[in-house]
């Protein structure tokens, strides 16, 4: 590129070199922002450099002056983002089940650079993807905008939908027939992305998750269910059927039936490793922060699972049945 071309590219290149290298706390002087025009074969003076400054100021930057002695230095001091709200965006992102781990570096690569360089440093020093239970399937974004384009149009869809076998191998449930629903809603729970529609035969609402849902397509039939949706709450349905509870972290064994090797993977993540005990049944062992709550959880799987280690958990399994049969006692 001639550097004549070079030269109209004068302000663009402050811009950047601002926006990147400065915040309240970093400054660049007048001399520094000449050096990096001359990497780029730009040639500029003091003088037009105060000019090109007042130029970003009239166009909307924040750029803020400080005079030391004879020498000014400058920074950006307002951006569209504060720092503190990009790293709430980096914590959702983190915690979002349904965004892959390769998808989830990508969006947080992208977040930092709505920041300078130092404050993306502090991004950069609180992301912990690795260990975090997210989502195989990359196929979710995809989902997301046949779901959306399903909802504005006003149509039904038919999709396939898989769960996660014993041998963590991913298998079509309904023997990999179709499900048909009208599509309402979409709703991010316990850090998963659900599709809230409504399903004719059973004529009720029902959820499904996004990532595990395969082959959505639109039909020519428009949706049913207005009048159920119309009444449904959104944020009550979530509290009824998702919870999210402290306590004391334990290594706690569970011995299971092959048939909720999709519920444990789901929970826990596809690291963790079931080991098989005889034809019918697994163990896995799963660090959790132990607490009433998850003593109910396991209770609600039924007679399919159960703790047996550590006697400390089982205890605490033991005395929360005496609880309840106190608490439930016919007078």
């Amino acid at each position: 590129m001639a550097k004549s071309e070079n030269q109209k590219l004068k302000l663009l290149y402050i811009r950047k070199f601002l926006l990147e290298q400065t915040d309240k706390d970093h400054r660049v002087t007048t001399a520094q922002i000449i050096d990096e025009l001359t990497k780029h074969e730009i040639k500029a003076e003091r003088k037009s450099i105060y000019d090109d400054i007042e130029c970003l100021r009239s166009f909307g930057m924040d750029i803020k002056r400080v005079q030391k002695d004879r020498t000014y230095s400058y920074y950006v001091a307002n951006r569209p983002f504060e720092l503190p709200e990009l790293k709430l965006l980096v914590d959702s992102v983190q915690s979002a089940k349904f965004i892959t781990k390769k998808k989830t570096n990508e969006l947080i690569k992208k977040i930092e650079k709505l920041a300078g360089k130092f404050e993306a440093s502090q991004l950069q020093r609180q992301v912990f993807v690795a260990g975090r239970v997210k989502t195989m399937n990359d196929s979710i974004y995809r989902n997301v905008d046949h779901l959306h384009a399903a909802i504005s149009e006003n149509s039904q869809i038919q999709f396939h939908y898989f769960q996660w076998n014993v041998k963590k191998e991913a298998e079509l449930r309904k023997g990999g027939a179709f499900y048909k629903v009208s599509p309402w809603a979409l709703t991010c729970s316990d850090g998963n992305y659900y599709l809230v529609a409504y399903d004719e035969q059973e004529e009720k609402i029902k959820h499904f998750r996004v990532d595990k849902m395969l082959d959505i397509q639109m039909t020519e039939e428009k949706r049913l269910g207005r009048e159920v949706f119309n009444e449904f709450d959104t944020a009550v349905y979530d509290k009824k059927m998702f919870g999210m509870f402290g306590g004391t972290e334990e290594r706690v064994k569970l011995l299971c039936d092959n048939e909720l090797a999709n519920v444990i993977l789901d929970r826990f993540g596809r690291d963790v490793n079931l080991i098989p005990k005889g034809e019918k049944q697994f163990t896995v062992n799963v660090d959790v922060a132990v607490s009433r709550q998850f003593v109910f959880w396991v209770m609600g799987l039924g007679d399919g699972a159960k703790i047996v280690a550590p006697e400390s958990v089982v205890s605490l399994v033991q005395a929360e049945i005496e609880r309840l049969q106190l608490q439930y006692k016919k007078e």
